[in-house]
């Protein structure tokens, strides 16, 4: 089966610096990755190849069947729904705003652009999905992390990709809108048949169950990676994070202590 990203011996070197050396990693339609290493160890950096948003140093990386160098960027990035908790709106603008902006590629408005029907539809469509009530009129500023985060998810779908890509979506949630954010991923599977998608995280208990796969990655290189139950060993993890730590799965979670 082809893979839906597929990378060999790929390399990224910046200011003279390797952040990525000799990575290859074949993911395929359908399955659900994690991408998991302790700070610096280049997650987002591949994270970023995976989403067309870097070009590698070294090696060849396709994604959806094109290769990243010889294809239009902008019309294999209208496939990739890529979601960053640090996405940098400056204006307040209402919810049904944030997530048209997936129709455009564009972190605000585009001027005078008037978005069509069926962007229209779309966007309710999504904003219901993520339960975000289009009546209450929620605005970025006034929205908490956990709205934002679904608006961020509705946004990435908006174009209705074959490849949704999360950076640490957690982030600065707290333990409820966290939960809620990953059961709202655990779900992702069901409500949209054959997506696949990464997500990047250094913290096991913010694992979806719904995860197929994972990557442990370590300065710049991977540890591991296959199915999950196979990567997620103390042994590997302890390797991964040069300390020891024990890993266990209870109800489906994934929990990780000193040992």
């Amino acid at each position: 089966m082809t893979g839906v990203i597929e990378l060999h011996d790929v390399a990224f070197v910046r200011g003279g610096r390797p952040l990525l050396e000799e990575v290859s990693l074949t993911v395929r339609r359908g399955e659900h990755w994690a991408l998991i290493g302790p700070n610096g160890a280049g997650k987002s950096t591949l994270l970023n190849l995976c989403g067309a948003v870097t070009f590698p140093s070294r090696g060849t990386a396709r994604i959806l069947g094109s290769r990243i160098g010889g294809v239009d960027l902008r019309e294999l990035r209208r496939r990739i729904g890529f979601v960053n908790p640090r996405h940098p709106v400056l204006t307040d603008l209402p919810v049904e705003h944030v997530v048209l902006t997936g129709e455009t590629g564009s972190v605000e408005m585009v001027p005078h652009w008037t978005p069509s029907e069926q962007a229209r539809e779309r966007a309710t469509y999504l904003l219901k999905q993520f339960g975000l009530d289009t009546e209450e009129r929620l605005r970025w500023r006034t929205m908490s992390q956990g709205e934002r985060g679904r608006a961020l998810i509705a946004r990435a779908l908006m174009t209705d990709p074959p490849l949704l890509l999360l950076d640490e979506p957690s982030t600065g949630l707290d333990v409820a809108a966290r939960e809620q954010m990953i059961r709202t991923i655990a779900d992702l599977p069901t409500a949209i048949p054959g997506l696949t998608s990464v997500t990047v995280t250094h913290h096991f208990e913010e694992l979806p169950p719904s995860t197929t796969h994972a990557a442990l990655l370590r300065k710049g290189r991977l540890v591991a990676s296959g199915p999950v139950g196979e990567v997620l060993t103390s042994d590997r993890v302890t390797e991964c994070f040069d300390h020891p730590i024990e890993i266990e799965k209870r109800r489906g979670r994934w929990y990780a202590t000193a040992r």
